[in-house]
């Protein structure tokens, strides 16, 4: 058996890490290029007018497929999670899971009713098996080198956001601007370059994430040291767990249905107890949840069931962070929509235009040249991969100067509503280097105060958003509030997500023991996958407060919601501290 030590991995680096997580990188940020690029227009395309080539939905009906599209994203991680730890491994799951990306796009494409639903259903599957494997891959890499793990994470997780800016960017402003189509299919486009160059490099991740080994029932298992004893799951216990998810995932499905066609598609539609059928079934799949976790835990040693606990504690803030920080594609968008000035005219409008070209032009020339640096480590062994790499970024700065050289043709500015989310991985890409030194330094926070200062900047955001629609009138649709405080909302955000999602992916890594990994990435996603629809609950319940509170007055109840987990953050640290036992 060849031993994975971190030893030969860091035998080839690029910026004091190695190669291959640069590999990942690359990988990682096509696919957040596909699905954030698709997903800044997956709103706007609902609710669009029919002359404008959208559907023409209510809002609270789009709110409602996204936040079940979203949810069903990080749900299916637990199935993708399963099938590469029990079945095909880590990198054919990243493979499977591409392909099946790369054909959702296209789908959407076509945006006809079933090839748009079919895009939609074939994006969660293949999410499923893409992304928690991915960052199994450098759980792996990283085994025996903890003390570099929230670096490396930070790192990825810039890639993860120079996929999302660029994504943002350029199907956002094809999609806007030219058609939808455009959008939606750029997206596939460049999920398929992410699929082809990953293939091409595989070899330099060794032995990890290859199809896992067959082992006799009949031969105990040998377990690393510090490994705790098995755990395997009762018959009783994989009945609750299969009766969580059908109530679960039946509750997530018949939303957007029901309400999409009037109640004419219910599953729920019956009431007790004073309750509606459909709040009755989710209450009951937590319910299920809840008494697994009963069972389960005491049956864990005592360090890996406090750790477990720690994790499930940060998973709770995880919820409402996401169902907060989400509310950028939903409402935050139909604000910058509907609510802001963003026709600009005269030095103003000169003034973006060469603000947006340097925001483009530059952090695309930063991660040329990261792209340069892993050419001179890679390119003798994995060519092709490299060259794939170069095709495709070459397409990138053609569509990027098009872009901007068509802007700068007119003679006003109009910012397309979905630039605005361009900032949070414009602001990632700024900040995500200097937060790896700080968490590398002898004033890296411990857990808790990273969550407790990502929810107070999350609130510091929502405040912001909430003072400048303080001027909207309750139940308007349309305003012109300044475009300064959509910026000042992002800015915050962004701080707040670098104190939380990067290092919350590490935090997992080390607390779990290392056979449980990818399941236990799949356990976090269902956490994130809670926020998710939470969020879409949230940017629903906003078009019924604007009516009759005014949009001020939401954004200043998810500030409060913020600012008080942030403070329970805060004061749960001794007792998470002990949980943690020495994890720092």
């Amino acid at each position: 058996m060849i031993e994975n030590t971190t030893d030969q991995y860091f035998k080839s680096t690029v910026l004091g890490h190695p190669a291959g997580l640069f590999v990942l990188f690359f990988t990682e940020m096509w696919e957040r290029f596909s699905y954030y690029g698709m997903r800044s227009l997956l709103v706007m395309f609902f609710t669009a007018s029919l002359l404008d080539g959208g559907w023409g939905w209510p809002r609270e009906h789009a709110f409602a497929i996204f936040g079940t599209y979203t949810s069903l994203v990080y749900l299916s991680t637990l199935l993708g999670g399963y099938f590469a730890d029990k079945i095909i491994g880590f990198r054919w799951a990243v493979v499977v899971g591409a392909l099946l990306m790369t054909l959702g796009h296209a789908s959407m494409a076509l945006e006809t009713p079933f090839f748009i639903y079919l895009g939609l259903t074939l994006l969660v599957f293949g999410s499923g098996f893409f992304k928690p494997n991915m960052t199994s891959i450098i759980s792996e890499m990283y085994k025996h080198r903890p003390e570099k793990k929230d670096g490396a994470y930070t790192i990825f997780y810039m890639g993860v956001n120079a996929g999302a800016f660029l994504g943002i960017l350029l199907c956002g402003y094809l999609g806007e601007k030219v058609g939808w189509s455009w959008g939606f299919g750029l997206a596939g486009i460049f999920m398929f370059f992410g699929l082809a160059q990953f293939w091409m490099a595989q070899d330099i991740f060794g032995n990890i994430g290859l199809k896992p080994l067959k082992r006799d029932k009949n031969v105990a298992l040998e377990l690393e040291e510090g490994e705790p004893k098995l755990n395997p799951f009762t018959n009783l216990q994989l009945t609750i767990i299969i009766l969580a998810a059908v109530c679960g995932l039946a509750w997530i499905l018949n939303d957007p249905v029901s309400k999409i066609s009037g109640g004419d598609y219910n599953l729920f539609d019956f009431s007790a107890f004073g309750l509606d059928g459909s709040t009755i079934i989710i209450l009951l799949a937590l319910l299920l949840f809840i008494l697994l976790l009963i069972i389960r835990l005491p049956k864990y040693d005592k360090i890996t069931r406090d750790r477990m606990l720690a994790v499930m504690f940060f998973a709770f803030i995880t919820i409402f962070f996401w169902a907060i920080f989400e509310q950028s594609p939903s409402s935050l968008t139909i604000f910058a929509r509907d609510y802001t000035q963003r026709v600009l005219e005269g030095s103003s409008a000169v003034t973006f235009k060469v603000i947006n070209s340097l925001m483009t032009i530059v952090p695309l020339g930063i991660i040329t040249y990261v792209l340069g640096l892993l050419f001179k480590r890679t390119f003798a062994k994995y060519a092709i991969s490299n060259i794939i790499l170069s095709i495709s970024f070459i397409i990138i700065w053609a569509i990027a100067i098009w872009m901007l050289y068509a802007e700068f043709m007119k003679d006003i500015a109009e910012v397309p509503a979905s630039w605005f989310g361009v900032l949070n991985s414009l602001f990632i890409i700024i900040f995500a280097p200097l937060f790896s030194k700080w968490w590398e330094s002898k004033y890296n926070p411990n857990a808790n105060m990273k969550y407790a200062i990502g929810m107070f900047l999350l609130g510091l955001g929502m405040a912001c958003v909430a003072i400048g629609a303080s001027s909207i009138t309750v139940g308007a649709k349309m305003a012109s509030v300044s475009m300064i405080w959509l910026i000042l909302v992002y800015f915050f955000h962004t701080l707040g997500e670098l104190c939380i999602s990067p290092v919350a992916l590490s935090y997992v890594s080390k607390l779990v023991p290392g056979r449980m990994i990818a399941m236990m990435f799949g356990i976090w996603y269902l956490a994130v996958a809670i926020g998710m629809k939470l969020a879409g609950v949230f940017g629903e319940a906003s078009e019924s407060i604007a009516q009759t509170e005014g949009l001020s007055y939401f954004f200043w109840l998810l500030t409060t919601v913020a600012v008080g987990l942030g403070i329970f953050s805060a004061l749960m640290y001794p007792i998470i501290k002990k949980l943690m036992h020495g994890i720092r």
